[in-house]
């Protein structure tokens, strides 16, 4: 053993040596948390940014339509009877596929254009009334509601009762993700997680509309729907319970 205030030969302090202490490296577990957060942001930030560039678009498209007698409430309207024909139309599909699903298709993305715009133009034209923001949000559910409806009866007139159960179960999970949104901006918390928020459901219904004439089954799209509906339904309820955490641990009386 080296008497006190000497060392070992061979042996150098880190300060003497040209490079830092060596550090230990995070372990695989850390590693995996930390990809599969940079996933998570990396995907919220995706979603986020076509969000945001919509609104963008939106806003400057409805400007000029600001100065004029159009109300939001006529965009609305308008948004949710193109889409209620839709609906008339889905079930005509035994006479023509290809023109019936495919002008269904068109209709029903014009409809929820139109639903975005209404908001857009109620910004612009200085507008917006909460009770305005409540009809928006109960026309999406009456839209998107009548279409799924319209795709059930199809199904069921061929007999596919998996495929109306998931039309019934897609047409659920829809509505509780608006609701669970709702809910927790309701309590001041954020409540838009999740990758099946109201437009990517028109994307994915709209798109098969148009892949059924071709040979893509319809059913694909409404099992999609249905399993992102209800997954993003968890991850808005695991988000709002995380963010009550940190409200908890902040101090923040629960009620």
């Amino acid at each position: 053993m080296a008497p006190l205030g000497l060392r070992a030969p061979g042996r150098r302090l880190a300060a003497e040596t040209d490079r830092p202490p060596s550090r230990r490296r995070p372990t695989g577990r850390a590693g995996v948390t930390v990809t599969h957060v940079s996933r998570s942001e990396g995907i919220v930030a995706v979603k986020q940014g076509y969000t945001d560039g919509t609104r963008r678009l939106a806003s400057r498209s409805m400007r000029r339509l600001a100065n004029t007698r159009v109300t939001p409430n006529a965009l609305t309207a308008s948004g949710v009877t193109l889409c209620i024909a839709a609906a008339a139309l889905i079930p005509l599909e035994n006479r023509n596929e290809l023109l019936f699903f495919w002008l269904a298709a068109v209709l029903f993305v014009a409809g929820s254009i139109l639903d975005v715009l209404d908001g857009a133009l109620a910004r612009q034209s200085a507008r917006a009334t909460p009770f305005g923001e409540f009809v928006d949000s109960v026309s999406d559910r009456v839209s998107e509601g009548f279409v799924l409806a319209a795709i059930a009866l199809v199904f069921a007139r061929s007999g596919d009762d998996v495929a109306v159960v998931f039309c019934v179960a897609a047409v659920a999970g829809s509505f509780l993700v608006s609701y669970a949104r709702a809910k927790a901006e309701l309590i001041g918390l954020r409540g838009d997680v999740g990758f099946g928020s109201r437009a990517e459901r028109v994307v994915v219904i709209s798109a098969g509309l148009i892949l059924a004439p071709v040979g893509v089954p319809l059913q694909w799209f409404i099992y999609l729907l249905a399993v992102t509906a209800w997954l993003t339904v968890i991850q808005r309820i695991l988000s709002v319970r995380k963010q009550l955490h940190r409200k908890e641990a902040d101090g923040f009386e629960q009620r």
